[in-house]
């Protein structure tokens, strides 16, 4: 006889298996849908997230390993530890975030956490406000793209940044008793910006690494991780292309209306909001083409947004896997 907790261990792992076996199949069953979904997956990858990323991931890897982020985060502790309670590196984060999109705050927060420059508690409060919508996605795909309406950008922006700063003001009292801060400054003496160059260089020769180097491994590093980017994007695509063959979406449709009911949501929103539950760019795309008045369209999108996708979290999980950093913050 086997424990109680072996066994839900195995049925679990029956299940995971039996779901990518079924899965898996099915791709056989309809090998044009999936190959179709797969090519969407990957010249979206190709033309949107690899270019539009890979600077900022290049950079960010060069920052780190210049000691500018330890520079910042002797410098701006003062204000980010009152008002988010997380280390003045999270100001590094957050505007890599708030400029660049996701999932590069979850990125960033796991390396800080490996280089031992926030704690557990502040990692994952950090990644849960500085996954965004980058501007350009905002502003140049949703607004232009797919809205046909650049004034459209700016509420968009508006509301998506907002809702993360408030987001991430409220974390500030989650896990408040968290006694490991890190690069708590109320104790240190001389001027702010002696201690934040001496940080600076501190961590230059802590690295020890040539620029040339640096600069080889921040590359290779940042496709590395826009690979495994890639790899969710496209499996995301066939899985959502899948569902729909399948008629299985139209269940979880029926579901949402049931849910957005009560808050006076049009029920033709439903479609759009399932399907960004999947892939965030598949649907925003589809909220701009429902049939419902522009500012549900806009609520749709936002929502969207916010919510990333199962596609995004997926990136995370993987990303912050090998930490200590918990998803269920």
């Amino acid at each position: 006889m086997y424990p109680i907790s072996i066994k839900k261990n195995r049925s679990i792992l029956i299940i995971k298996a039996l779901l990518v076996f079924l899965l898996c199949s099915t791709m056989v069953v309809f090998p044009r849908e999936t190959f179709q979904a797969s090519l969407r997956g990957f010249n979206a990858w190709l033309t949107l997230v690899f270019p539009a990323l890979l600077p900022f991931f290049i950079m960010s890897e060069l920052l780190m390993g210049l000691g500018v982020v330890h520079f910042m985060g002797v410098l701006l502790e003062p204000i980010m530890r009152p008002v988010f309670n997380v280390p003045g590196t999270g100001a590094f984060v957050m505007a890599m975030g708030y400029t660049s999109g996701a999932p590069i705050g979850t990125m960033l927060s796991v390396e800080l956490r490996k280089k031992n420059l926030c704690t557990r508690m502040e990692a994952e409060r950090l990644m849960s406000f500085t996954n965004n919508s980058s501007p350009l996605f905002i502003f140049g795909a949703v607004a232009v793209g797919m809205f046909n309406n650049p004034a459209l950008g700016l509420i968009l922006a508006f509301s998506h940044y907002s809702a993360n700063l408030i987001v991430g003001i409220l974390l500030r009292f989650f896990g408040e008793r968290d006694h490991q801060k890190i690069n708590d400054i109320d104790n240190k003496k001389g001027l702010l910006i002696t201690r934040a160059l001496k940080a600076l260089m501190e961590a230059q020769v802590s690295d020890g690494r040539p620029f040339g180097t640096l600069l080889a491994d921040s590359i290779k590093k940042s496709v590395q991780t826009l690979t495994l980017i890639g790899g969710f994007i496209i499996l995301f695509s066939v899985i959502t292309e899948i569902i729909s063959t399948l008629g299985i979406m139209d269940l979880f449709i029926d579901a949402i209306i049931l849910l957005i009911k009560p808050l006076g949501m049009d029920s033709n929103a439903a479609p759009a909001l399932a399907v960004g539950f999947f892939e965030i760019t598949l649907g925003i795309k589809s909220a701009s083409e429902s049939e419902i008045l522009l500012p549900l369209q806009l609520i749709a999108a936002s929502a969207i947004m916010g919510w990333g996708g199962l596609s995004i979290h997926a990136q995370v999980a993987s990303l912050a896997k090998g930490t200590d950093i918990r998803m269920k913050t």
